[in-house]
C-alpha cells in the first residue's frame, strides 16, 4: 500500500540535522523533519547571526521530482555562503551571487555544475557535519 504525499496530513516528526561548519566552526545548519505517515521529507534553513527569515519557512513544499540540496558559493566570502535550495534532476536554479546579481545555475543529476559554485543532497548528509 502506497501513500499518496500530496493527500496525506502530515505528521511531521524531527528526523535529523546537517551541521554547516568553516573551519570547523558551525555557522548555520538545516533540520530534517520526515512525515511519519508518507515519509516524505521538509527542511528548514538556520544560519547563524542571521537576523531575517530564511526563503523558506515551515514545512515548505518539494516538487515530487526534486530532491533538497545546499548550495555553495566559493565567491562569497563568511556567513552568506551557502543556501537551502530544491534541487531537480535536470535544468537550473536562481542564485543571488555577489553585488545581489541572479545568476543561474546548471543542475545535471541533482548536482549544481559550476566552477565558482557547487551543491549537495541533504538525503546524503543528515546528521552529517559538511564543511564548505
Amino acid at each position: 500500500m502506497s501513500i499518496d504525499t500530496e493527500t496525506c496530513k502530515h505528521q511531521p516528526v524531527y528526523f535529523g540535522v546537517i551541521n554547516i561548519n568553516i573551519d570547523e566552526r558551525t555557522i548555520g545548519s538545516v533540520d530534517v523533519w520526515r512525515c511519519g505517515v508518507c515519509k516524505k521529507k521538509f527542511c528548514e534553513e538556520k544560519q547563524l547571526g542571521i537576523e531575517e527569515l530564511a526563503d523558506l519557512v515551515g514545512m515548505p513544499k518539494i516538487d515530487p521530482d526534486a530532491k533538497w540540496g545546499v548550495s555553495v558559493c566559493k565567491l562569497q566570502q563568511g556567513k552568506y555562503k551557502w543556501k537551502l535550495v530544491k534541487l531537480k534532476e535536470n535544468g537550473e536554479i536562481k542564485h543571488e551571487c555577489m553585488d545581489e546579481k541572479v545568476i543561474p545555475l546548471k543542475v545535471n543529476d541533482f548536482k549544481i555544475e559550476d566552477d565558482q559554485h557547487w551543491s549537495f543532497l541533504v538525503d546524503d548528509n543528515v546528521n552529517k557535519a559538511v564543511e564548505i
